[in-house]
């Protein structure tokens, strides 16, 4: 399992916990940068690892910015890509389970290091059921092609 990550200033704080999470599931990160706190613009990283996901260069991908939020949206702006907002253990298994989410987003200003460990191991561990979320799924892919 190859891991995409990226992250801005403001969620570098969870980096090596997910990257943690990660190595500790045998997996194998590419990270994306940013390496320090300086001031840099969360679109940039966001969109280097949805392409990253899309491309098929990696299999998942883990965005960290302050809150989760606008790296998510920047994300999900890539055809492809559906990028999940994670605050919780529910959401972190929810995102895998039912909505097959290949991008997930933590915030850095919003949750404990310790807490993005457990929800990336969850999102990753957790398969999707199919069934009656693919057909949303496909929904959504519909929607997407739409280009509404």
């Amino acid at each position: 399992m190859k891991i995409a990550i990226g992250c801005d200033h403001g969620g570098i704080a969870l980096k090596d916990a997910c990257v943690k999470a990660v190595k500790d599931l045998g997996g194998e990160v590419v990270d994306y940068g940013t390496y320090d706190t300086q001031s840099v613009d969360y679109p940039d990283y966001a969109l280097k690892v949805a392409l990253a996901v899309k491309n098929g260069d990696a299999d998942k991908g883990i965005l960290l910015c302050g809150t989760g939020i606008g790296i998510s949206i920047a994300a999900n702006k890539v055809k492809g890509i559906r990028c999940a907002h994670v605050t919780d253990k529910f959401c972190a298994q929810m995102c895998s389970e039912h909505n097959n989410a290949n991008v997930i987003a933590l915030g850095g200003r919003i949750t404990a290091p310790e807490d993005a460990y457990e929800f990336v191991k969850i999102y990753l561990t957790t398969p999707f059921a199919g069934g009656r979320h693919q057909n949303r799924i496909d929904k959504i892919t519909a929607i997407e092609e739409g280009g509404y």
